[in-house]
C-alpha cells in the first residue's frame, strides 16, 4: 500500500504541541508579536535565541517548538498572524511579579525581534494545599497584585486550580495573571491551565485588533450611507439625468466594495478569535470564588460589547452593499426603460425617413422616366427621320408618334429593374 505523502505529518500534527509540565512555584514570561517580517524572519529570531544557549534547533519549516533554554524551558508557536514565546522559569522565593521579560529573554535579542508586540504577560504560578488555604490567602496575598475594579478570579477544572487577573497592562508594560494549583494537581494539568490562560489573553488581544477597523467602518460607512441616500432621493426625480446618477452610484458602490474588501479579513478573523476566547474559557469550567467576578462575566461586560460593535460593523457593510445593489438594479431598470423609449422614438424617426425616402425615390423614378424617354425619343427620331420623314411630310409628326411607345417601354424597363433589385436585396 502506498501512503499519502503527508499522512504521517498530519497525524503527528495532533500531538506536536505538548502542554508544559509545571511542578512547583514558577513564573511564565510570555509575549506575542505580529508576523510583520514574515514567517522565515520569525524562525530566524527563534534560532538566534536558541544559539545563544546552545539549544537544539526545531525541524526546518516547523511552526512550534518546546525545549530547554539553559535552566528554563521555552515554548514557541507560530500562527497565521502572530508568533508567541513563553519562557517557564523557577520563581523561587522572589515576590510575585518582580521579574520582567528582559530578566528571562536577552535584552538585545528582544530589541531585534521582528514584528510588533500584540500582548505580553507574566503568569505567577503557585500551589497550595486546599481551596480553604487559597481563599485565606486571596485577600492578603493575591488580590493586592491586581487592580480591584477589574479583578476577576474563579475556581477552574472542578476546583483543582484558581485563576485570577485584571486584564490591565501594569507599569512594566505587561498583563498579570495568577494560577494557583490546589492539592495534588498534576504538573501537566497545571501546564494546561497556564496554557489556557495565555490563549485567552492572546486571542482576546487578537480579537480587539478588529475594534479600530470596526470604528473606521462606521465612520466611512456613515458618509457612504449619506451619499447613497442622496442618490436614492435623486432617483425619484424624473428630470434627473440617469447617466450622471449612474456614475455617482457606481462610484459609491466601488468605495463600498473597497471598504468591505479592506475590512473583511480583519472582521472575520475577529469573529474567529472571539469564538476561541469563549471556547477556552468554557473548557476551564469556572466556579465562583469569594464573590469575585468570573472571567466569563468580565468578558461579557468588557469584551463582548466591543465584539458586538465589530459584528455591527460587518452587518453595516452587508447592508450598504445590499442597498447599493438594490439601487443599481432600480437605476438599471430606469435606464432600460429610457433606452427602450429612445429606441422606439428612433425607430419611428427611421420609419418617417424611410417613407420620405420612398416618396423621393418615386419622384426620382418619375423624373427618370421623363428624362430617359426624352433622350430616347430624340434619338429614335433622328434615326428614323431619313426613312419616314418624307412619307410623313414632317419630323415633328414622327417625334410625336414615338413619345407614347417610348415612355411606355422606358417605364416598363425601370419597373423591371426595380423588381430585380428588390428581389436581390431579399
Amino acid at each position: 500500500m502506498k501512503d499519502h505523502p503527508r499522512r504521517y505529518d498530519l497525524a503527528n500534527e495532533l500531538h506536536s504541541r505538548p502542554f508544559p509540565e509545571i511542578e512547583g512555584r514558577a513564573l511564565a514570561l510570555f509575549f506575542a508579536a505580529s508576523l510583520k517580517a514574515g514567517p522565515e524572519a520569525a524562525r530566524a529570531d527563534l534560532l538566534a535565541l536558541l544559539d545563544r544557549h546552545g539549544a537544539d534547533h526545531p525541524a526546518p519549516g516547523a511552526n512550534h517548538y518546546y525545549g530547554t533554554l539553559g535552566r528554563d524551558r521555552i515554548k514557541w508557536e507560530m500562527h497565521s498572524e502572530f508568533v508567541s514565546y513563553t519562557l517557564f522559569t523557577d520563581a523561587g522565593a522572589e515576590p510575585g511579579f518582580s521579574r520582567d521579560l528582559a530578566d528571562g529573554f536577552p535584552k538585545d535579542w528582544l530589541a531585534a525581534v521582528g514584528g510588533e508586540v500584540i500582548t505580553s504577560a507574566r503568569v505567577l504560578i503557585e500551589r497550595d494545599a486546599s481551596a480553604d488555604a487559597v481563599e485565606a490567602r486571596m485577600g492578603a496575598d493575591f488580590r493586592p497584585l491586581f487592580v480591584q475594579e477589574s479583578f476577576a478570579a474563579a475556581y477552574v477544572l472542578d476546583r483543582n486550580a484558581v485563576i485570577a487577573g485584571d486584564f490591565r497592562i501594569d507599569s512594566a508594560g505587561h498583563m498579570r495573571f495568577l494560577v494557583v494549583g490546589i492539592g495534588d494537581i498534576g504538573a501537566r494539568r497545571m501546564g494546561r491551565v497556564v496554557q489556557r490562560v495565555l490563549e485567552v489573553e492572546t486571542y482576546k488581544a487578537m480579537s480587539m485588533l478588529t475594534y479600530p477597523v470596526a470604528r473606521e467602518v462606521f465612520a466611512d460607512g456613515n458618509a457612504l450611507d449619506s451619499r447613497l441616500s442622496q442618490i436614492a432621493r435623486d432617483m425619484t426625480d424624473a428630470g434627473a439625468e440617469a447617466r450622471t446618477t449612474l456614475d455617482r452610484l457606481l462610484t459609491v458602490s466601488a468605495e463600498i466594495e473597497l471598504l468591505s474588501s479592506n475590512a473583511a479579513y480583519r472582521l472575520s478573523a475577529g469573529r474567529a478569535y472571539r469564538a476561541l476566547v469563549a471556547q477556552r474559557i468554557a473548557v476551564l469550567r469556572e466556579q465562583r470564588i469569594l464573590g469575585a467576578q468570573l472571567w466569563s462575566e468580565f468578558m461579557m461586560r468588557r469584551f463582548d460589547p466591543a465584539m458586538r460593535t465589530c459584528e455591527a460593523a460587518e452587518k453595516r457593510l452587508e447592508d450598504l452593499s445590499l442597498r447599493a445593489s438594490r439601487a443599481s438594479r432600480l437605476l438599471s431598470t430606469r435606464v432600460g426603460v429610457l433606452t427602450a423609449e429612445q429606441n422606439r422614438l428612433l425607430l419611428e424617426s427611421m420609419n418617417k425617413r424611410a417613407a420620405l425616402q420612398m416618396r423621393l425615390q418615386e419622384t426620382v423614378e418619375g423624373l427618370s422616366v421623363v428624362a430617359v424617354s426624352y433622350y430616347a425619343v430624340n434619338l429614335l427620331s433622328d434615326l428614323l427621320a431619313p426613312l419616314f420623314g418624307e412619307w410623313l411630310g414632317s419630323t415633328h409628326l414622327l417625334t410625336g408618334a414615338l413619345v407614347l411607345p417610348v415612355v411606355l417601354v422606358v417605364w416598363l424597363l425601370i419597373r423591371r429593374i426595380k423588381a430585380r433589385v428588390g428581389k436581390g436585396a431579399e
